[in-house]
């Protein structure tokens, strides 16, 4: 593990375009905000930029707002980890409301964990829009 200390910058935050997960290419930036519409597709979360942290596991996790399975329980967060590929790295962490989107009101709170530490953590308050 290097002994430098890893550098952790959350360079934007708020509503991106469509995220394929199947591109190298980070989502377009479109709004600054951790207020976001109830509304299907609409993709919001942050970039961050990490130096001096190659090969070492980043854990990420996305923390719903008591969202419920079709047997009417709460889902557990979403999380994963992924390995830190450059010693200068950018990382999406986002979601996207899906349908229905009423039941997607509520606060969404999103965290990178580096060596037990949270390193970036950011909520977004999920709205419900008026006309």
């Amino acid at each position: 593990m290097s002994k430098l200390k890893p550098d952790i910058t959350i360079i934007q935050s708020g509503i991106f375009s469509q995220w394929d997960a199947n591109s190298s290419q980070l989502p377009r930036f479109l709004q600054a905000t951790v207020h976001v519409p109830s509304e299907i597709d609409v993709e919001f979360g942050f970039v961050t930029r990490i130096k001096k942290a190659k090969n070492q596991r980043l854990k990420y996790c996305i923390y719903h707002p008591n969202l419920t399975d079709d047997n009417g329980k709460v889902r557990p967060p979403f999380d994963g980890e992924v390995y830190i590929k450059e010693n200068d790295w950018t990382f999406y962490l986002g979601d996207c409301i899906w349908a229905p989107a009423n039941n997607k009101v509520g606060n969404w709170r999103m965290t990178l964990t580096l060596n037990g530490n949270i390193i970036a953590d950011k909520t977004f308050k999920v709205y419900w829009p008026t006309t």
